[in-house]
């Protein structure tokens, strides 16, 4: 399958029908999305669904049976080492020398590297928090200061692409948050696009400008986390707590643009326009109905990821 080269300089990765067939079975079938400079996408999935397997297509690990990746417009299946400068990444967990403090194995990488300098070391390892442990051997770091060794590592050629495969498996609460924030810092301060994989979904929601969903290898739907549309156009849903449903649902319904979802004896909930809820309070204190307490309704990405996939478990 031949896929035209992109044009667009804003997008460094783009799969375009990606399949990886094994024993005649498709693990990966026709995957297609792009990623865009700065961005940090979520790859979500249940068990099975071939994320590992597409993101190890993506650095070359493995080969693909059909479709093709181009990373900074170039060709992975024709011009492999064209592509791969332009990526760094950690699939399943990062390996180090362990009797070698955390600087030296960042110098053997050097050594292999073309380009590589001492300051480029210094910038990476104040950007992900390593400055203070450097000196010391790997095999005493803690799982998020490995993690966080290998994403130094990861960065050190400049890439425009970083892969991460379950950046966050076994770090504590604590170190999860450093993880997240190291990787928005990251994005924003390098313009990097970052593709991570997470069955944390409010990790993702927390850390991710979008989500792609994928289902037995197939493209499900992609999901901005972020506002794409202006607040004030915006439909919500609105829970209130009211001294008298009943009353608060016979003014509302004399109201134009708001629809009663669901009412009992003191909660209701509704669809407003956002820029008419001022509006409805006003109506609403002017018939004598007492308001406690306006909360919006909003549905996680867990729900969402549960309708889409018919509740299948997310790894």
């Amino acid at each position: 399958m031949k896929t035209a080269k992109i044009s667009n300089p804003s997008i460094v990765l783009q799969l375009s029908g990606l399949t990886k067939k094994i024993g005649g079975k498709a693990i990966v079938d026709g995957l297609s999305f792009d990623i865009a400079k700065g961005e940090v996408v979520g790859l979500l999935g249940p068990n099975g669904a071939g994320k590992t397997t597409t993101m190890r297509m993506i650095v070359g690990l493995i080969g693909m049976t059909d479709g093709d990746v181009h990373i900074c417009g170039q060709s992975i299946r024709t011009n492999f080492e064209q592509a791969i400068r332009h990526v760094g990444g950690i699939i399943e967990n990062p390996e180090f020398y362990p009797y070698m403090t955390g600087y030296d194995n960042l110098k053997q990488y050097q050594r292999m590297t073309e380009g590589v300098t001492d300051a480029r070391i210094e910038e990476v390892t104040k950007l992900v928090g390593m400055q203070d442990a450097l000196d010391k051997r790997v095999k005493a770091y803690s799982l998020g200061m490995r993690q966080r060794l290998g994403i130094a590592q990861a960065l050190l050629h400049e890439p425009k692409l970083l892969i991460l495969d379950e950046p966050t498996n076994g770090l504590d609460p604590a170190g999860i948050k450093e993880m997240r924030e190291y990787l928005k810092r990251i994005a924003e301060a390098e313009g990097i696009a970052i593709l991570v994989s997470s069955h944390l979904l409010s990790e993702i929601e927390l850390m991710c400008s979008r989500v792609i969903v994928i289902q037995e290898g197939k493209y499900v739907t992609a999901r901005s986390l972020g506002e794409t549309e202006s607040p004030k156009q915006k439909i919500i849903s609105i829970s209130l707590q009211v001294g008298d449903a009943a009353h608060a649902q016979a003014v509302i319904e004399g109201m134009e643009g708001i629809e009663v979802v669901s009412v009992t004896a003191s909660r209701m909930t509704i669809q407003i326009q956002h820029e008419k809820i001022p509006g409805l309070v006003a109506g609403l204190a002017t018939q004598g109905v007492e308001i406690y307490r306006i909360e919006e309704v909003r549905e996680t990405l867990e729900d969402e990821f549960m309708k889409l996939t018919g509740g299948n478990r997310i790894a």
